[in-house]
């Protein structure tokens, strides 16, 4: 039975599956479907595969993460918060924000400059070569249009800030999670 400054089980459930499903979604389309997926299908197809899986990707880690934060604070009164607590609500309040920069921001940001790619390279014969095999002549076109030149310089950039708000979620709910592996007793 929960005491008065302990969560009650439910909460601690909730709390421990939102962590948990996120961290698992993260690591999955992070460190396997992506390089899965990146290596044995046409370039274009990837990226509309994407396109359609990351905004509800960024949206239900910007839920998740919320959702952890609402009942570490329900569970845990700010009269009664040590240092512990307050990293936790801090590492919550960083997860939030890089998801919720990825779903408003970074990837829309990146997934609009993916399309205005994939019309250039289409007009030009590419982007339906398997991984790295087209980039000899997506080079080659980089050289010859600086327009394209420009868009590819645009994508890396927000593609980078949306992997690095990616990582930032992902060592953020790994630190949550070794808080909680903390407060085990046992398995």
């Amino acid at each position: 039975m929960a005491s008065d400054t302990e969560p009650s089980s439910t909460i601690k459930l909730l709390h421990l599956l939102f962590l948990s499903a996120s961290w698992g979604m993260q690591l999955w389309v992070t460190f396997v479907a992506g390089f899965v997926m990146s290596r044995h299908l046409p370039r274009h197809t990837f990226g509309s595969i994407q396109r359609e899986l990351f905004p509800y990707y960024f949206h239900i880690s910007s839920t998740c993460a919320f959702l952890n934060l609402t009942l570490f604070a329900l569970s845990h009164p700010s009269e009664r918060l040590g240092e512990e607590h307050t990293t936790q609500i801090v590492t919550f309040l960083v997860c939030i924000a890089a998801s919720v920069l990825n779903a408003q921001c970074f990837g829309q940001a990146t997934s609009d400059t993916a399309s205005e790619l994939q019309l250039v390279e289409r007009r030009h014969g590419l982007g339906q070569e398997p991984g790295r095999a087209g980039s000899e002549p997506r080079r080659k076109l980089r050289d010859s249009s600086p327009s394209y030149r420009q868009l590819a310089r645009r994508f890396t950039l927000c593609h980078a800030l949306s992997s690095l708000c990616n990582l930032c979620c992902i060592v953020c709910n790994g630190l949550s999670l070794q808080h909680l592996a903390a407060q085990l007793s046992a398995l």
